[in-house]
């Protein structure tokens, strides 16, 4: 591929449609390229807003605003980074032949939306998930409980992430409360909500996937070493690389990856989720983007899940060489305020296999995800505890 200049009239530009922290480093990685990077978000400046060539605020649920936008860049790539987006106006972008949206519409539209990926994978790829049910409304939920799912189980969005919307109901005079939420709380509300049985499962774990051109110029699946999680309330709170598994669950799970991927088609890195049970593996979710939990790669990789993104979406090798064991551990915002500051950086820091990242965001919440502490170490564990230190190091204030 050849890639122009930015600011001029030969560049190769890439519209982001979500500026989070994910869409930041996305962002920084296509730019070591001399690709022009414009950042589209709901709210004003976002992380990715701050670093981009230029950056707009819409609401990215409109279709004609989507429109409009695309029509006054003509980017050369749509980088989807978040959920509520308008995908049907994506699909017809696409369809014009007007840019490239990656890895494609079809999966934004799959992977977007619970109802598209779940169905695909478990009713056409035929793989194992947990058993799972869409309703409508609260009598269909609890026909369903009752009907097989049974306690305890999960209710989510639809459309979500981050754990918005998503509870786990053990009894059944919780389940009116859950449904509640997750009709309030999604991304966007599609109509329906999905019921899940709990899998009694050992650890989950990430399975960054990428799929690239190789050297002849040939599409190729990669994987990362897989990440383990923590998560709380749905949403990540820490992981570490490598994650420790039998060599029958990791091909398993690659062979997974490799069949949700192959039928998503399209060029870049994906996060699939697996649980793992022994050599026992089922598939949970893909973001057909960099996930959360990756972060711990920029700290453990040759090349982080970012730069795979970037290299991958313009054609380039990929490597996806582990250098070092590491983790990962999320700063949270503790209060609501704009513009807050952060204090205990330098004792954070003292420890030099640790490092921090501050997303940069205008408003913090007591449960937002405000910047995250890396750290490497000779084992995972090790990593964790640096991680965790220096998470509870730095403290976030109103100013």
């Amino acid at each position: 591929m050849t890639i122009g200049t930015a600011l001029t009239p030969g560049a190769t530009k890439a519209l982001l449609m979500g500026s989070g922290e994910l869409g930041k480093e996305v962002a920084i990685s296509l730019q070591r390229y001399g690709v022009e990077v414009i950042a589209v978000d709901r709210y004003e400046n976002a992380p990715a807003h701050q670093v981009a060539h230029r950056s707009y605020t819409i609401d990215m649920t409109d279709s004609d605003a989507v429109k409009d936008l695309i029509a006054k860049e003509k980017p050369h790539f749509i980088i989807p980074e978040i959920e509520a987006i308008a995908t049907q106006a994506l699909a017809e972008i696409e369809a014009e032949g007007l840019c490239t949206v990656v890895p494609n519409a079809r999966a934004i539209q799959l992977t977007m939306n619970r109802e598209g990926i779940r169905t695909l994978v478990a009713e056409q790829l035929m793989l194992p998930t947990s058993a799972y049910a869409f309703a409508v409304n609260f009598a269909e939920l609890q026909a369903a409980v009752n009907g097989g799912i049974g306690y305890p189980c999960f209710i989510k969005p639809t459309m979500s992430s981050s754990g918005k919307g998503q509870s786990m109901v053990k009894t059944a005079d919780q389940l009116q409360a859950a449904w509640d939420y997750a009709k309030s709380s999604g991304r966007v509300d599609t109509g329906k909500v999905i019921v899940e049985a709990k899998i009694d499962f050992d650890f989950e774990i990430t399975l960054l996937t990428v799929r690239a051109l190789d050297t002849s110029g040939v599409v190729q699946t990669y994987y990362c070493e897989p990440i383990g999680h923590v998560q709380e309330n749905g949403d990540y709170r820490e992981s570490w690389q490598p994650q420790v598994m039998t060599e029958a669950a990791l091909k398993l799970s690659q062979e997974i990856a490799y069949k949700v991927t192959q039928e998503i088609g399209g060029l870049g890195l994906f996060g699939v989720e697996l649980f793992i049970k022994g050599d026992k593996v089922w598939f949970s979710e893909v973001s057909p983007r960099p996930h959360d939990t990756g972060m711990v790669t920029m700290a453990t990789q040759r090349q982080n899940e970012f730069e795979l993104h970037a290299r991958a979406i313009l054609g380039l090798p990929v490597n996806t060489q582990l250098q070092q064991a590491g983790a990962s551990a999320v700063i949270l915002g503790g209060l609501d305020a704009k513009g807050v500051v952060y204090e205990g950086l330098a004792l954070a820091l003292a420890d030099s296999d640790t490092e921090i990242r501050l997303f940069g965001k205008p408003e913090a919440y007591v449960y937002r995800r405000m910047g995250v502490a890396l750290a490497t170490a000779n084992t995972t564990e090790e990593a964790r505890q640096k991680a965790l230190k220096a998470v509870s190091i730095v403290v976030v204030k109103a100013n």
